[in-house]
């Protein structure tokens, strides 16, 4: 089976701040034709991201797939407060590297 990486197919894919307790993610596409191969695909699901990021699904607060925007999003509990003691990454702007190297398969 022929895959190909996330990061090939999004125009778009972060990660950042959404309050003290919590981080988002934004996975959106340049073409109708990617996001509906990514959203039918399976590859990125709350199980699955639970799985990428070794979290429990009620972590996760929210998970879309946004039609109108070619867009998948999803919010996660933080571990501790941002900006708390062992913080790792206040803004959140890189937890979403372990996003890019998803494989979608295309046949």
């Amino acid at each position: 089976m022929k895959t190909v990486k996330l990061v090939d197919l999004a125009k778009t894919i972060r990660s950042k701040n959404a309050g003290v307790d919590k981080i988002t993610f934004d996975i959106i596409f340049r073409e109708k034709e990617n996001y509906e191969l990514v959203k039918n695909s399976g590859v990125i699901s709350k199980e699955s991201i639970a799985r990428l990021y070794g979290i429990d699904e009620s972590r996760i607060s929210d998970f879309v797939a946004f039609d109108p925007a070619y867009a998948i999003k999803f919010t996660i509990y933080r571990a501790r407060p941002s900006g708390s003691p062992g913080d790792p990454d206040i803004f959140g702007c890189q937890q979403y590297a372990p996003l890019l190297d998803i494989e979608v398969p295309v046949e």
